[in-house]
């Protein structure tokens, strides 16, 4: 079978991810379960090897044979595009594939707090968009970059690992960038973005020391960048951003934080009531004054939940408990999933119970 007709007999419906490996049938992802395609014959090591290669382009063979894991992107005619990882796994190839929507959603589709669109039009600073894998970071990164674009004339660079969503100019100018294929790293991507007159800087990932810190001076300059980490709520991102420079500098960093970022949104997916795919929580922190001194003040840090929760109608913060009571009480995911999701599930109950 052809690369193209196998993938097209496998996107489907709620399919978000597939999965090649050496001795199971081909997988599917479909709302967060990953599940046997029936009717599909065990795969050797023949079989995913050719589909990896039918994935690769040019030098990305030549990384694979190295040893290497490759990631790169694939489109299936006008309609389907992928994210791809190759990898080796007990000396046999394995691919995973992540279905990216060639249309790109909108806030309403994707469920967002009406403040998130406020939040895109940040005139300088950093917003950060944090979550697990498998999250929707992308795609909610995505939504506000065609918001920006719909809206306002500027100059928009992404740098990608690989490029996911495509964009086609509308009011601004969209310039899109790909590790590996337009520019070695990020840190030499987001140099070079600096001299390319942007409004917009879109880091695919902060995933080492010389990415976070270009980034940080991005903004620092005056810039809006945007970028994803693999945190799970505002207080993780803020330290895991510290620890990723030597402890003397971290203080220092704390300050940078406190004058250049401007929102941490956390998002997680979790399994909707009636069945019906999923539903977005998200815990978000917008920079204050006091946020600003929490930040800061590393004996502070530990409770930036009680100011988000504080922060909610005046400033549009949430945490994620208070989201999640939400969805609860509107009968859109159930109690089950609310506690499980609950940043402290007794203290989740407990307030539950007191309204």
């Amino acid at each position: 079978m052809a690369l193209d007709e196998l993938l097209q007999r496998l996107i489907g419906p709620d399919v978000s991810d597939i999965h090649f490996k050496v001795g199971r049938p081909p997988l599917t992802r479909r709302n967060g379960w990953l599940t046997d395609v029936e009717g599909f014959p065990v795969l050797k090591g023949d079989d995913t090897l050719k589909i990896a290669y039918g994935l690769l382009r040019g030098k990305q063979r030549e990384e694979f044979e190295s040893g290497l894991s490759v990631d790169t992107s694939y489109q299936l005619g006008e309609e389907v595009r992928f994210r791809v990882n190759v990898f080796r796994q007990r000396k046999t190839t394995s691919i995973v594939l992540r279905q990216i929507p060639m249309k790109i959603p909108d806030f309403e589709e994707l469920n967002l707090p009406v403040v998130m669109r406020e939040i895109a039009d940040e005139p300088r600073g950093l917003v950060l968009i944090t979550g697990v894998t498998g999250s929707g970071k992308s795609t909610t990164l995505a939504c506000m970059m065609q918001f920006i674009n719909r809206r306002f004339s500027k100059h928009i660079i992404t740098i990608e690992d690989p490029i996911e969503f495509l964009y086609k100019d509308m009011h601004s100018s969209m310039s899109q960038v790909e590790i590996g294929f337009d520019a070695p790293n990020f840190g030499e991507a987001i140099r070079s973005a600096l001299r390319q007159d942007p409004d917009i800087i879109l880091v695919g990932e902060m995933r080492d020391l010389e990415t976070v810190r270009t980034a940080l001076k991005a903004a620092e300059m005056g810039f809006v960048v945007f970028s994803t980490l693999h945190t799970t709520d505002a207080v993780k991102t803020i330290n895991r951003i510290l620890d990723v420079f030597p402890g003397h500098q971290q203080q220092q960093v704390r300050y940078q934080l406190g004058a250049s970022l401007k929102a941490v949104c956390s998002q997680r997916l979790l399994p909707r009531a009636d069945g019906k795919g999923r539903r977005m929580a998200m815990e978000i922190m917008r920079n204050n004054a006091t946020i600003k001194d929490y930040i800061e003040t590393p004996s502070k840090t530990d409770a930036l939940k009680d100011i988000i929760e504080a922060g909610r109608t005046q400033y549009g913060m949430q945490s994620f408990d208070q989201h999640l009571s939400e969805l609860y009480q509107g009968g859109i995911i159930s109690l089950e999933t609310a506690l499980d999701a609950a940043s402290s599930p007794s203290d989740f109950q407990r307030a539950l119970d007191f309204y």
